[in-house]
């Protein structure tokens, strides 16, 4: 029986709140070595697999296996901000089809995004978030050693990212680095990713005037 999901943070306030009490360095423990997340093909691999859910904890990669991946979203801690981001865009219904998920942390929100920029796209700038979200999505679910070897890949977005590989996960357009990858959930692949892709502008360390912070 699956485990009860954790209570959904709003997606205004405490969906933020969350942002600055993530685990702090998405690259916090070393090593590339494969989490022993249960059965064969539910493995994840990265430095950052460590800090989360593994064995028989809920949110463990096995368990998500067989979930949506908005529900599967929901399971991985230092994803509240792009699973809120889903739900605020209603892109959940494209995350069912066979797709590749590259999923910024939390963090990697906090540090692309000042507050206020973030909340504007949560509540009314919602079609820019949209588009941003595609900017994360590759048609076809590929584990990371397929887009590896694919070398370039296409968003959904049309955006092209070079791929390449580092230790046992990949580089984006030397963007960003997969930090837990190899999520199953239902037809998607999930990558963890350190950095947020797309062309917005930086805002992060400004004030709600949009001027540097003090």
């Amino acid at each position: 029986m699956r485990p009860t999901p954790r209570r959904i943070l709003p997606i205004a306030g405490a969906a933020l709140a969350a942002v600055l009490l993530v685990v702090v360095g998405s690259t916090a423990r070393g090593g590339d070595g494969a989490a022993d997340a249960g059965p064969a093909g539910t493995t994840v691999t990265g430095p950052l697999c460590d800090l989360l859910p593994a064995g028989s904890e809920p949110g463990n990669p096995a368990s998500l296996a067989d979930q949506p991946a908005d529900q599967a979203l929901q399971w991985i801690p230092v994803l509240t901000t792009f699973e809120a981001a889903v739900r605020a865009t209603g892109l959940a219904e494209e995350l069912t089809r066979e797709v590749t998920i590259l999923a910024p942390t939390d963090e990697a929100f906090a540090g692309k995004f000042s507050r206020t920029n973030l909340d504007d796209l949560l509540l009314r700038d919602t079609d820019e978030l949209r588009g941003l979200l595609r900017d994360h999505l590759v048609t076809g679910a590929l584990p990371v050693a397929e887009l590896v070897a694919t070398g370039t890949v296409t968003t959904v977005a049309g955006t092209s990212l070079t791929v390449t590989g580092v230790g046992q996960g990949a580089r984006l357009d030397d963007q960003a680095e997969t930090v837990c990858a190899d999520y199953r959930a239902g037809a998607a692949r999930i990558h963890v990713i350190n950095e947020v892709l797309g062309d917005l502008p930086t805002t992060a360390g400004q004030d709600d005037d949009g001027h540097p912070a003090h």
